[in-house]
């Protein structure tokens, strides 16, 4: 979660970068220069910690703990709760932002297979139990040792898992996340339905409102009490990202001095940055993160595992890495022509059942209420296992009406006929690659309504 907020400030800090060198964040090695693009891209990684702590290990002051609903400040670890990987095109283009779910079961050299968000904490304590050993006893020095470490051990796992190389990484914390948002002046979100949850803080009705930073902390930490956990989790940070830049694109922040400094202010003190990035070039390349124009996926899992007493996500490295191509080419194509005309004749009695293998709660009812609303009669909806193709299955005879609802559903839907399915029947699949075509006020990032003012509706 203290992540979304590094995206806001990476942008900021490019654009303040021009009357003011001197952001100085931590600054620590990135890969060497073997594991970078060899195509121009720019692939950066996004880390939020959940850690209680400052960059020299010592407790977040109380009132700020009180204010992040963060327990005694010995709570949280060194988790790395999210993990975002920018891919932003050579020459500029559609920025594609990949979530990595927290709970994916991952190998981690020199441990042992666990969920990914472990690689951070286990590699640090090893490292600061080495330099123990050696003698080395100040604290700071241990700490941040341990977490240069810890990025680079997150780096791995991720390169590995995305089969992408990652040229920077940008490190935020908790408290990160509260001065952002206080910055921000709060950050407008909303609510298909009223929540309250013990454990993150969020007690908010349904509907649009208004966050300071400590009820927004508490809507992207919120994972108990939502139908998927953590996937719902990931959808709201999305959704939140993508409200938080359309309102600091709408307030004018770039052109107001004290808002802009406000943001500065906390790239100096709470984004950690590798010696290698160029902020400015990034602000330049990534712009259209500001306008919308960026697209958010999570990545595949293939079910859920027991490892080490544990529910962790399975997960295919291969069909990962086929996501992330699918996705990237996508964004760089052209845009799809527009859709036919609707013709009644061709959607009249033709019955669509949809099935949601996406992997994003909604989708199925979504797009069955849109495709009614063109003319076809509704059938059976229901949510099976991810998979990554969307398509489409006629019955023999009715080939017109399912290229006219692939059409509907938005293009990359491919189409077969089935001679099993009873005339007059299609059978639609929305995979993990599908992305509800936007109606004439865009659709948020987990495919839900957008509200007045592009705010994104999630559950």
């Amino acid at each position: 979660m203290a992540t979304l907020c590094s995206v806001l400030v990476l942008v900021t800090a490019g654009v303040g970068y021009v009357a003011d060198r001197s952001l100085t964040g931590t600054a620590f090695a990135s890969g060497s220069s073997s594991t970078r693009s060899a195509d121009g891209s720019t692939n950066i990684l996004l880390i939020g910690l959940d850690t209680r702590r400052d960059q020299n290990g010592g407790p977040l002051p109380k009132a700020v703990l009180d204010a992040l609903h963060a327990g005694d400040g010995n709570e949280g670890g060194y988790n790395t709760n999210t993990m975002i990987l920018l891919h932003v095109p050579n020459g500029g283009g559609r920025v594609t932002a990949f979530s990595v779910p927290r709970d994916d079961l991952v190998p981690i050299p020199g441990y042992r297979p666990d969920k990914i968000k472990q690689a951070y904490g286990v590699t640090k304590a090893a490292v600061e139990d080495r330099m123990t050993a050696q003698g080395v006893t100040d604290p700071a020095t241990l700490e941040q040792a341990g977490r240069a470490a810890g990025r680079q051990a997150t780096v791995g796992v991720v390169q590995s898992l995305t089969g992408l190389p990652v040229d920077h990484v940008a490190e935020v914390t908790l408290a990160g996340f509260y001065d952002i948002a206080t910055a921000l002046g709060g950050v407008t979100v909303c609510l298909n339905h009223a929540v309250q949850d013990s454990y993150s803080g969020a007690d908010f009705p349904a509907g649009v409102q208004q966050l300071d930073g400590s009820q927004a902390l508490a809507f992207v930490r919120q994972r108990h009490g939502l139908t998927n956990g953590d996937l719902d989790r990931t959808h709201r940070q999305q959704a939140f990202l993508s409200s938080a830049m359309h309102q600091v694109t709408a307030a004018g922040t770039w052109t107001d001095p004290t808002k802009l400094a406000a943001l500065l202010d906390v790239a100096h003190r709470d984004i950690v940055l590798d010696q290698d990035f160029d902020v400015l070039s990034f602000a330049a390349s990534a712009s259209n993160l500001t306008n919308g124009d960026a697209a958010f996926f999570t990545l595949p899992i293939e079910g859920f595992v027991q490892a080490n007493d544990e529910d962790d996500n399975e997960v295919d490295p291969a069909h990962v890495q086929a996501f992330i191509r699918q996705q990237i080419a996508a964004a760089a194509a052209p845009p799809p022509a527009p859709a036919p005309p609707t013709d009644p004749a061709t959607a009249r009695g033709t019955t669509v059942e949809v099935q949601n293998a996406s992997g994003t709660a909604g989708e199925a009812a979504a797009a069955e209420t849109m495709l009614v609303g063109h003319g076809f009669s509704p059938g059976a909806t229901s949510t099976v296992d991810d998979r990554a193709a969307s398509t489409v299955a006629a019955a023999p005879g009715s080939e017109a009406a399912a290229a006219l609802a692939a059409s509907l559903l938005g293009g990359g839907v491919a189409v077969a006929t089935d001679p099993a399915l009873p005339a007059g029947h299609l059978r639609i699949v929305l995979g993990t690659g599908y992305h509800p075509p936007a109606p004439p006020s865009a659709a948020g990032p987990s495919g839900g309504p957008v509200q007045a003012g592009g705010v994104p509706c999630v559950d």
